[in-house]
């Protein structure tokens, strides 16, 4: 199993624009083979210290895929690239972390 977590900036206020589409696209997504966990998820307030500040444009994408083969094949799923094509107007930057669990 892999993780993968990634941080994907927005054209100012246009976040709300990419939640929609994400909550149109995930039924696919949970659809494709060896997805285990597809889900975004946004920055909240809290009293801890250690919190980086509040990023109000950026919207978090967690994921859980069987291997990397699975993940690479999500990659290149055609709702992927229309997706990607959808979103070029909002989306100004992706970071992306792909990570194993330790054993």
């Amino acid at each position: 199993m892999i993780h993968v977590i990634a941080a994907l900036s927005t054209a100012p206020g246009k976040r709300d624009q990419l939640i929609a589409a994400f909550k149109e696209l995930a039924p696919k997504v949970h659809a494709e083979d060896g997805c285990i966990e597809y889900g975004t998820a946004v920055d909240v307030a809290t009293p801890i210290g250690a919190q980086e500040p509040l990023r109000d444009d950026v919207l978090m994408v967690v994921e859980k895929w069987e291997s990397i083969p699975a993940l690479e094949a999500h990659l290149a799923a055609p709702h992927m690239e229309e997706f990607r094509n959808s979103m070029s107007d909002v989306i100004t930057g992706i970071s992306l972390q792909v990570l194993k669990p330790t054993e």
